[in-house]
């Protein structure tokens, strides 16, 4: 028996415009939440065109004119973007119906190269029990016929399933959302005999350990320890004063672990190192989950997975942002300070549900307005974005110098415009070969 998606009913509407306006196909993401008894789609965003394409208003003329990795990139910004217990679940094709014969065998292979992209990116790995299918919807442009299939992401030989497609009102419009500010003090070491490039390397070595202690906290729901098999909303009240209506929140804190169980030895190592990381600060998180008796162990795992991706993919946008302004080849070690991005929040129309972005101290609203509508083809009002914290810095200085060192009258400020098209090819050039030196992020909670 096949999968079912649930699926917002402007999402048809959306992919109904769509086969009218552009030809001969268009492909796109498909965006929302897996559960074991169904999964929900919530979103869906069509592949942007490319600079060329918009100047020359050329349009693909067959599928072999696909671009794989535009698309996989395009699906890892749009995952920047996506609060806990949202993912890209599949990708759809809008095609003629000549090209309908091709659109399943290139609907599996952009499946599988989507999901592989997003698993490099990822610290945490998919649990056994949980959902590895992923849909591949196909839409006739003339007749509107709709044909969804799934594959295995976890099984590279996976043949497609039959799945149901149902359009539902309102699917989202009363989902639970939880959120935590979680007190990060992150220090990574870097080793003497580690070149300069490894920089991001070790920073995401030291995150993946960090990581796995967010996995191994206990989190309190509305000050209360809850079983994992329970129900989320089991024994709670509709809670009053939300900012939004239809939706329950949960406040959540993180209690991390301050050392392993006496049945764990440990041991000490001397390394001679020539400088180190230090994230500190505290950073805001928040998850959504289905209303269809949502057990707590779905709401926790959502929430453990945006702490995690919202402290990466601050890292992986400094690097980004260093390469693009400073370049790759940079060897000033002196002391400076860059302003990180901060996380804000927008709301989705007729949804409870709110999308992730960042954004630099000095970066304007009209350049957010503008990623939503290349990245997520969402048109955004000023008074929608939502800041969720203040201004944080980044103090980077060499191994040698004093922690007391006098700060510089003037932060260096860092802008970074995350288009897709500034993006491609930018993360694979030459890695971050810059400063092995002393990385303290600060993040302040409102």
């Amino acid at each position: 028996m096949g999968r079912t998606y649930f699926v917002e009913e402007a999402v048809g509407q959306y992919l109904s415009d769509l086969s009218t306006k552009l030809k001969p196909y268009v492909t796109g993401l498909l965006i929302g939440q897996c559960s074991p008894q169904r999964d929900y789609v919530i979103r869906a965003v069509r592949t942007p065109p490319k600079e060329e394409q918009k100047e020359d208003n050329i349009s693909p003329s067959n599928l072999a004119s696909i671009d794989e990795e535009w698309i996989t990139t395009h699906a890892s910004q749009v995952s920047r973007m996506l609060p806990g217990g949202l993912l890209v679940l599949g990708v759809f094709i809008v095609a003629t119906p000549e090209l309908s014969k091709e659109s399943q065998n290139a609907l599996r292979k952009l499946i599988f190269s989507v999901e592989k992209s997003l698993t490099k990116r990822r610290l945490w790995k998919l649990a056994e029990e949980e959902v590895s299918d992923r849909a591949a919807l196909q839409i006739c442009s003339s007749t509107k016929k709709v044909v969804c299939r799934t594959y295995d992401v976890q099984d590279p030989k996976s043949s497609a399933k039959p799945a149901d497609w149902k359009y539902q009102s309102a699917l989202s419009a009363s989902w639970l959302a939880l959120g935590c500010t979680v007190n990060v003090n992150i220090h990574i070491p870097l080793l003497a005999t580690s070149p300069n490039h490894d920089l991001e390397k070790n920073t995401k070595n030291g995150l993946n350990r960090w990581s796995k202690q967010i996995e191994d906290s206990v989190f309190l729901i509305n000050g209360q320890v809850r079983g994992d098999d329970t129900e989320l909303l089991e024994g709670q009240k509709k809670s009053k004063g939300n900012t939004q209506s239809g939706t329950q929140f949960s406040d959540v804190k993180v209690l991390t672990q301050l050392s392993q169980g006496s049945s764990h030895r440990s041991t000490a190592a001397v390394q001679i190192c020539s400088g180190s990381i230090n994230l500190k600060g505290a950073v805001k998180c928040r998850a959504y989950i289905h209303n269809n008796k949502p057990k707590v162990k779905e709401a926790v795992q959502a929430l453990k997975r945006d702490i995690i991706n919202t402290l990466s993919d601050r890292c992986e946008i400094l690097f980004e942002d260093l390469i693009i302004n400073e370049g790759p080849h940079k060897k000033n070690l002196e002391r400076a300070y860059h302003v990180l991005p901060q996380r804000l929040f927008v709301p989705i129309a007729g949804s409870s549900v709110m999308l992730s972005d960042y954004k630099f101290g000095d970066e304007a609203t009209g350049e957010i307005q503008e990623r939503f509508v290349e990245m997520l083809d969402q048109s955004v009002q000023d008074e929608d974005i939502h800041i969720a914290e203040d201004m944080s810095t980044v103090d980077i200085c060499p191994v040698t110098d004093h922690v007391d060192a006098p700060q510089p009258q003037q932060l260096i400020k860092a802008t970074l415009l995350l288009k897709l098209q500034q993006n491609m090819g930018v993360v694979i050039a030459a890695a971050v070969a810059v400063f092995a030196s002393i990385f303290s992020f600060n993040y302040f909670s409102d």
